[in-house]
């Protein structure tokens, strides 16, 4: 899937040494604690890209879906290489994930769940059309496995996805 800046294709062996690493920074670590045994390969419940940029792993998108009828939507979690943080890399992959998920996955309303005080990640997913839905009180566990913070819950419809600003 190509979008404005990014290239998102299928997570292969040939990535993991880089998303491993950019997973590794601190920036990122922050928000997505250590990988489980054999990720991104072997987890499973979600399809993972690479993000590209100029053919250099940037970053990685995800989303999962529920698949029941009365409840069918997509979720979608990323991260992205601090070194490109503030370019539009991430709002790019997020927006382009999203297009596919709508026009070609036929998701009606599209997920994503930041932490309550990730305000750069808040910002970008508010470009690509999402809204603040309320917070979710002590919704994820700390990075350092202490503690709980709150996660704030964003939707985007199908219909608003080409109408943000």
């Amino acid at each position: 899937m190509r979008g404005e800046h990014v290239v998102l294709v299928l997570v292969a062996a040939a990535h993991v040494d880089d998303l491993l690493r950019l997973r590794s920074t601190p920036e990122v670590h922050a928000r997505w604690r250590a990988p489980s045994e054999g990720w991104p390969l072997l987890e499973t419940g979600s399809t993972r890209y690479a993000v590209l940029v100029d053919d250099v792993v940037r970053g990685l998108v995800q989303y999962g879906e529920e698949d029941d009828a009365d409840y069918r939507h997509a979720s979608i979690d990323v991260f992205v290489d601090p070194a490109v943080h503030g370019r539009g890399v991430g709002t790019d992959a997020v927006r382009t994930l999203a297009r596919h998920l709508v026009h070609d996955r036929g998701h009606h309303r599209l997920v994503i769940d930041p932490a309550a005080d990730n305000e750069p990640a808040i910002r970008c997913y508010a470009k690509v059309g999402f809204r603040p839905v309320g917070v979710m009180r002590r919704y994820e566990r700390d990075a350092d496995g202490d503690g709980w913070h709150d996660g704030l819950l964003m939707d985007l419809l199908a219909d608003e996805l080409d109408a943000a600003p």
